[in-house]
């Protein structure tokens, strides 16, 4: 039996300690990390990337003399919300390939993921939009783009394994509503969207960390880690201030962690069939986390202790329900 979770969507707002968790639990030893915290060896998956693609699209195209596709301009939100549920799309898309190891085709890395987006898209009602292109207009976004969408292609390939045992996959994402929402959020804001969208065999292996910081604190320490040497990481990128008016201007996850009809968990309606995703709080609004951006050999032994008795009640919390 194993004695660690197959998968964990590893849930916050922008900027508030999900990379830097996730730094932390790749310098914890294996068999610690299994004993305290029931997670395996790490695979990541991630759909900031996407979201950073989507842009590189629309500045490639605006720079032909071509209309932008998924954003107004590079501050704004999608123009089409529904593009949440593509991110998703691309995750389910992600996690098969890497649990079957399917290499994507590489002549053309950037046509692939335009097809692979367009795709996903779909799937949440979008009609296909890059496939539209001219195909002059495509051939040179593709080449200008081919070296990202490789990079991001060897973001899930590099990781690929023929023994998954003891292995946690880390799904980590990012959702909420306008600022001044009410609960429930409504339509394609928020967790309540995306996470029924999840492949109904992903959710079954699933369950939630998530790390709590307040909206105010989140555009805070959003700002605060934008590093322009290195502007399309994920531990130092920084979310435009209206898409986090926006997008991020509520958290929806307390609210569904009330409402569940389980203790310790997220119901979720799964394509008809309802799904508890046994559920951890990580309570960041008093910060723990920031300081894992040093280096580790910087670390303070002492704020270690803390992240640590913090992340194993929430894993405890999460183990308790899980279908083990």
């Amino acid at each position: 039996m194993s004695n660690v979770f197959d998968v964990i969507l590893l849930t916050a707002l922008p900027a508030s300690g999900k990379s830097e968790v996730r730094s932390f639990l790749a310098n914890v030893g294996k068999e610690r990390l299994q004993k305290e915290f029931h997670i395996g060896e790490n695979l990541q998956l991630d759909d900031f990337p996407y979201v950073n693609f989507m842009r590189l699209i629309d500045t490639a195209l605006a720079e032909n003399g071509s209309e932008r596709i998924f954003y107004a301009s590079d501050e704004d939100p999608f123009y089409d919300s529904r593009d949440w549920g593509t991110l998703i799309q691309l995750l389910n898309e992600d996690y098969h390939h890497l649990l079957n190891r399917e290499k994507l085709s590489s002549a053309s890395p950037a046509k692939t993921l335009f097809e692979r987006i367009d795709r996903a898209a779909l799937a949440v009602g979008i009609p296909p939009r890059l496939e539209k292109l001219d195909d002059a207009l495509i051939a040179k976004i593709a080449e200008a783009l081919d070296e990202e969408a490789l990079r991001i292609q060897h973001l899930t390939e590099d990781q690929y394994t023929e023994d998954m045992s003891d292995k946690t996959i880390i799904i980590e994402l990012s959702r909420g509503g306008h600022d001044g929402a009410s609960f429930p959020l409504q339509n394609t804001e928020g967790y309540q969207y995306s996470l029924p969208l999840f492949a109904p065999d992903l959710l079954s292996h699933a369950a939630v960390l998530y790390i709590r910081v307040d909206p105010e604190e989140s555009r805070r320490k959003n700002a605060a880690r934008f590093d322009p040497n290195d502007p399309q990481s994920s531990l130092h990128h920084m979310t435009p201030v209206k898409v986090m008016l926006n997008d991020y201007g509520c958290d929806d996850m307390p609210y569904l962690i009330e409402q569940s009809r389980k203790a310790d968990s997220v119901t979720v309606n799964s394509y008809g069939n309802l799904i508890d995703l046994p559920a951890g709080v990580f309570d960041n609004r008093t910060d723990q986390t920031t300081f894992l951006r040093e280096d580790p050999s910087h670390w303070d032994p002492a704020r270690i202790q803390r992240v640590s008795d913090s992340l194993r009640k929430a894993a405890d919390a999460m183990w308790a329900g899980y279908r083990h």
